[in-house]
């Protein structure tokens, strides 16, 4: 056991010696029937790089470092260009230029004005006003990272609260407050000005002085953030991760169109429930009015200015990237209208494209798209390579990382081994069944570790189970693994008790305003709730969408 008094580095050392113990143990056990001896040694890596993530003790960019030395010191692989070749493919890219794409909107403020204009536009009801401010996040996370969303709305989320419940009592709770929290804030004119304080309803504060409209609105917040994150295919990590995987290990490709389909119907549909939940059943805000909030968030668009010459064009190449995204996962539909060669050079095929060559991805290719933005925005005169660079490289590696584990353990047999293993049982299950499962499953494991990490480990294995299931779902193979997966890689995006399960959830929790009770009282019924909602609309997309969106 580990003591509490131990230090981080001390920890950290005993997790890692733990994890070498695993390798060795699970590498000198007798092989398992069916597991071929690469097969093991892929597991062992796989429990390896598994105990690193789920326990944080190293960065998750560190740990995913590391798979392709195992799987080449090993002999999974007989050299290091096959181990890393998960770190070149091309999803990676895509988020790259996502990723440089938000930095030019935050650095004009793109985002930030779009959240205020919004919430300047609300009504003056306090609920409206939690609408607002989860609308607004929800919207952000689609097409910026769902943890810089999130780090960007807390202040101005901050700064309303002040304009309603007043700076003393928002400060008066939050004694653990982070003092780089506090200065965020006071830079964005959050907290500056006491506000009316007399507005706070004391009927609607708990023992410790928080109010329930400081809670639903930063709970709400986080959970906006990781519900939004899910609309599309770049707005968080484990759509990333699906979609590497997916391409990696079966060759099926998901379009930015084709997830849009998707993902946008769980957004609207859950993010209301989430929204309702919130403000009027587990800390329904008692404030008559909060005009103030409004006018403020005003104040704070005009303080912004007009956007300028170069924001504009930003925003200009943001809409066309978005667009084109769009426009290129439509080319079922626009393609026969267009000479043959024409469809195959803009939408991709194998016949003749313009250029007398045979074969083509597609001009519109959403990843050739993305990377065109780049040097849009170098072109339009908004963005220099500083500028561009300072993008989370560690999330990039993660990516990496976790194809490169997946790879190996489809290459090896090893996820069809465990699918084999673990999920027989359910075979001839309902097919409602087997979603709760899945959804279930992925909740749980991700409210113990971050979703990245639950993402990075268990969807490859429900890639692989879908030979297992495919004759329950009535589908082949391939649609059976991209059902089960893309179900997976929602779920792990609905967790809501706990500061480790999410990004969004460890910055709010972190800024010191709410507390863990706060956030595990909402996020227990939210799971719950979210588990019943999510299988049962999973299954209607199923039934009724994905048969032509996916397959």
């Amino acid at each position: 056991m580990i003591r509490p008094h131990m230090s981080a580095a001390r920890k950290r050392v005993l997790v890692f010696a733990v994890a070498l113990l695993g390798v060795a143990a699970i590498s000198a056990a007798p092989t398992p029937e069916g597991l071929p001896l690469k097969g093991k040694y892929a597991l062992a890596t796989m429990f390896f790089a598994g105990l690193l993530w789920v326990t944080g003790a190293f960065p998750l960019p560190v740990t995913a470092l590391s798979i392709p030395v195992l799987l080449t010191g090993m002999g999974v692989y007989p050299n290091m260009d096959m181990a890393l070749r998960g770190f070149a493919d091309h999803l990676i890219f895509l988020f790259i230029a996502g990723f440089m794409l938000a930095n030019a909107l935050q650095k004009y403020d793109i985002d930030r004005r779009i959240a205020l204009r919004m919430m300047s536009r609300m009504g003056t009801s306090p609920r409206k006003l939690v609408l607002s401010v989860m609308l607004s996040t929800a919207f952000l996370s689609m097409w910026v990272s769902n943890t810089a969303t999130t780090a960007m709305m807390l202040p101005i989320a901050l700064g309303v609260l002040a304009q309603v419940i007043g700076r003393d009592e928002i400060e008066a709770v939050a004694d653990a407050a982070p003092a780089d929290v506090d200065s965020e804030v006071s830079a964005d004119g959050g907290l500056g000005g006491a506000g009316p304080a007399d507005a706070v309803d004391a009927a609607t504060t708990d023992r410790d002085g928080y109010t329930n409209i400081q809670i639903s609105m930063l709970l709400g917040t986080a959970y906006a953030a990781s519900v939004g994150g899910v609309g599309t295919l770049i707005g968080t990590p484990p759509n990333a991760i699906l979609a590497g995987q997916l391409n990696s290990l079966i060759g099926y490709e998901i379009g930015f169109a084709q997830w849009l389909l998707i993902g946008l119907p769980i957004v609207v549909v859950t993010l209301p429930i989430v929204w309702y939940l919130l403000v009027y059943q587990l800390y329904p805000p008692k404030l008559a009015d909060v005009g103030d909030a409004r006018a403020q968030a005003q104040q704070y668009l005009e303080e912004e200015g007009d956007l300028g010459p170069k924001g504009s064009r930003v925003a200009y190449i943001f809409t066309a990237t978005a667009g084109l995204w769009v426009l290129g996962g439509l080319g079922s539909f626009i393609g026969p209208m267009l000479p043959d060669a024409w469809a195959t050079t803009i939408f991709g095929g194998s016949g003749t494209t313009v250029f007398g060559t045979e074969g083509h991805q597609g001009l519109l290719y959403y990843v050739m798209v993305g990377m065109l933005s780049i040097p849009a925005l170098v072109l339009s005169d908004t963005m220099e390579w500083e500028d561009l660079v300072d993008i989370d490289w560690g999330t990039i590696l993660l990516f990496g990382g976790g194809i490169a584990l997946a790879d190996a353990l489809a290459d090896t047999g090893a996820t069809k081994w465990i699918a084999d293993s673990v999920f027989n049982s359910l075979t001839g299950a309902p097919i409602i069944l087997v979603v709760a499962a899945v959804v279930l499953l992925v909740i749980f494991l991700t409210e113990m570790t971050s979703n990245t990490a639950t993402a990075t480990i268990i969807i490859p294995i429900l890639i692989s189970i879908g030979s297992v299931f495919a004759a329950t779902l009535g589908l082949t193979d391939v649609a059976a693994a991209v059902f089960l997966s893309v179900s997976g890689a929602i779920a792990a995006s609905f967790a809501f008790a706990l500061p480790v399960a999410t990004p969004p959830n460890a910055i709010v929790f972190g800024s010191g305003y709410i507390e863990q009770r706060h956030m595990m009282k909402a996020g227990v019924i939210l799971n719950v709730i979210m588990t019943a909602v999510l299988t049962g609309f999973i299954w209607l997309l199923f039934k009724f969408v994905w048969p032509v969106v996916l397959w």
